[in-house]
């Protein structure tokens, strides 16, 4: 016998994280600092001291100088790359220390 109101698991969480905005939004956070790993590779990674987001601002401390200097200069196309990979627009600046 098939249930009229019957839905996939899949269906159902996504209900369910479209209904609860705070959740929603933390889970992108935690993607756009996955994704810090991912787009920029294991190489920045290993210079990167830590990583959190406050106020769609994602503040970022790394070891190396040069590699700060560097990543200032294409700060747009990180934000682009990393909003990209989330999904969805997370942050709107980069604070690189």
């Amino acid at each position: 016998m098939k249930r009229k109101n019957a839905q996939t698991i899949g269906e159902i969480l996504r209900d369910f994280f479209d209904n609860n905005d705070e959740l929603r939004k933390k889970i992108l956070e935690i993607r756009v600092k996955r994704a810090w790993g991912e787009v920029l590779g294991p190489m920045i990674q290993q210079y990167t001291r830590s990583i959190y987001i406050k106020n769609d601002v994602l503040y970022v401390s790394l070891t190396s100088s040069v590699l700060r200097n560097e990543l200032s200069l294409s700060r747009d196309k990180l934000i682009k790359s990393l909003n990209d990979y989330a999904g969805s627009t997370v942050i709107h600046t980069i604070i690189i220390r």
